[in-house]
């Protein structure tokens, strides 16, 4: 029975599974997760307000707490939630089940919103719907931070996403059906890669520039500042 992004992400992939899927990556995947948070934090002024869009079991809050004043992460995964307050071992941050293209907080509520880890393609939503609300929560003149993968990462990320599947942590994958930066799982599992010229399209028809930058070969980040 083929499953939905949702299904995975909020059951079949969520909480101690999710975690598990990082835990098991290998060094040069880890190289890559790191380099994103790392990035992410460069772009963080000491204090900041920060909302995370998907932020799973709190695996990138963690990191974000250690420079922002204040940090919120929102999921759809009750589970991932769950855990993520569980195990935070006194760090604060405020966490919140919502949907990230329809979020309950009001206009300009945070100074640096990130959407990390392939997020944009992952959530299975509208993309111009998700920019546009992470806009409308962040004040004029903050940033808003969007990732995917890098082509020339392909080689890592397909060996890492085949040793989930090895583990039965996702489906298993097509082969035939996988390549150029997309995988396919056969139980209807799909993960698709937001290129630059893509990232430059969605963000330009919203009227908006986008500021584009290749990260340790491994990560596109698509940094936006709210006009």
């Amino acid at each position: 029975m083929a499953v939905t992004a949702f299904d995975y992400y909020s059951k079949k992939l969520s909480a101690e599974r999710l975690r598990m899927a990082y835990e098991i990556a290998s060094p040069r995947v880890k190289q890559y997760l790191n380099a994103e948070i790392d990035f992410a934090l460069e772009r963080m002024k000491p204090g900041a307000k920060v909302l995370e869009l998907g932020c799973g079991y709190g695996r990138i809050l963690e990191r974000l707490t250690t420079k922002a004043g204040h940090v919120t992460g929102i999921d759809t995964s009750l589970d991932s939630l769950l855990l993520a307050r569980q195990t935070s071992a006194g760090t604060s941050f405020f966490l919140a089940a919502m949907n990230a293209v329809q979020t309950a907080f009001k206009d300009d509520s945070f100074d640096v919103t990130a959407c990390l880890q392939n997020g944009i393609s992952a959530f299975k939503v509208d993309q111009k719907d998700l920019i546009a609300e992470a806009v409308r929560v962040t004040r004029p003149g903050g940033t808003i931070l969007f990732s995917s993968y890098a082509a020339q990462f392909w080689p890592d990320r397909l060996e890492w996403f085949r040793h989930q599947a090895g583990l039965g942590l996702l489906g298993e994958i097509d082969e035939a059906a996988t390549g150029d930066g997309v995988i396919v799982c056969k139980d209807g599992f799909r993960a698709n890669t937001i290129r630059p010229e893509d990232f430059e399209v969605l963000v330009t028809e919203l009227g908006l520039a986008p500021k584009i930058t290749i990260v340790d070969g491994s990560t596109v980040f698509c940094e936006i500042i709210v006009p």
